[in-house]
């Protein structure tokens, strides 16, 4: 089993969530963040002050999903959540040695 994290732009949410359950994802975590990679922010004015927004509006999606899966959901991501522009977000790929179901005990994929 494989963990998944996404990062991508906050607009693109809705399209990376029907495109994940289309191929069959049951569950994702959504988690708001902040954060700047090669951008590096940008300058706002307000009331007549210039400010730097280091931290820009991001979206984590983390998502864990069976070996036979991991391909398939990394390239829908990329599919969908892909603009073409800086700060599309990256991806993260990390084993996962156990899961465990709270309500049932169950385990390992079963708990997926």
């Amino acid at each position: 089993m494989k963990k998944i994290e996404a990062i991508i732009k906050p607009f693109k949410l809705d399209e990376v969530k029907e495109a994940l359950q289309e191929i069959g994802l049951q569950g994702i975590t959504v988690l708001e963040a902040r954060g700047f990679g090669r951008q590096k922010g940008h300058t706002e004015l307000y009331r007549g002050a210039e400010y730097v927004v280091d931290f820009l509006p991001k979206i984590m999606i983390v998502v864990v999903v069976p070996d036979a899966l991991v391909e398939k959901t990394v390239e829908t991501i990329i599919a969908v959540a892909r603009t073409g522009r800086i700060g599309d977000g990256k991806i993260f790929i990390t084993h996962v040695e156990e899961v465990i179901r709270i309500r049932t005990g169950e385990k390992g994929e079963e708990a997926i």
